[in-house]
């Protein structure tokens, strides 16, 4: 799945024009993102699912988003229809975590049937996981992408899919491809591996072991015992896994 800053273009070949992009609470957005007006856009190029850049008009606030529908899946072998539940799952356990790292992302109904809207996320689109990890300061965030995506059994994180924002966090998008029963964790965040947990990151690792109702609402149960399973040991283990050679990385990487 393509980074969602490959914006699309249009009839003449010249990017989008987008609308107010924002950083605001996740009660605020999740509220713009369930009721306001959705007009599309575009659809996202490279994209393997479809993948609608939309604007999103609630009151005065002219948003933009990312709306993904179940209608517009491929289907897979490896995983159920309803990929768009797992952006959601992701967005709660974030959440759960205490981590200001997936966009806020909702469920609802939209031109092309039910699907994930998920907040854009105005971004140095010029960055990405690669680049970000060679400065100290963007550790804290991505360890906790890297934490995240060994709980939610990531198959997917290629290093585009890792957005420094304008406003200063750093956010993890598409993650379709998560919580699978078997693990099947893929990644391009090895940088970490050895080092110990900080004390933050080790406590809300072991609370991930209690996972909340609010995720078990998009996850089967199956898949709930498998995340608490992998919170137990990676808080058991205290440290970032290191890659073990047996092929851990997605592609492309980028």
């Amino acid at each position: 799945m393509a980074p969602h800053h490959l914006l699309p273009t249009d009839e003449h070949g010249s990017k989008l024009e987008l609308p107010v992009i924002w950083d605001a609470p996740d009660a605020d957005a999740q509220s713009v993102l369930r009721s306001g007006e959705i007009e599309v856009l575009g659809r996202m190029p490279y994209s393997s699912n479809a993948t609608f850049l939309i604007r999103i008009d609630h009151r005065e606030t002219p948003t933009a988003a990312i709306y993904k529908p179940e209608r517009g899946e491929r289907p897979l072998w490896d995983f159920p229809s309803g990929l768009y539940r797992r952006e959601i799952a992701a967005f709660e356990l974030s959440r759960a975590l205490g981590w200001n790292i997936i966009p806020a992302t909702v469920e609802r109904e939209g031109p092309f049937g039910v699907g994930s809207v998920q907040l854009f996320i105005d971004a140095h689109f010029e960055q990405h996981y690669f680049t970000l990890v060679k400065e100290d300061e963007h550790h804290a965030d991505l360890q906790r992408i890297c934490a995240f995506d060994f709980l939610a059994n990531n198959t997917d994180r290629k290093s585009g899919h890792c957005l420094a924002s304008r406003w200063g966090p750093i956010y993890g998008i598409d993650q379709g491809l998560c919580f699978a029963e078997d693990f099947k964790l893929r990644t391009v965040i090895w940088d970490f591996g050895g080092q110990p947990f900080g004390e933050e990151l080790a406590a809300a690792v072991t609370a991930a072991a209690s996972p909340s109702a609010e995720l078990a609402e998009w996850l089967r149960p199956q898949e709930m015992d498998a995340l608490a399973q992998r919170a137990e040991w990676l808080s058991e283990f205290g440290h970032f896994p290191s890659d073990d050679g047996s092929r851990r990385w997605p592609w492309p990487l980028v």
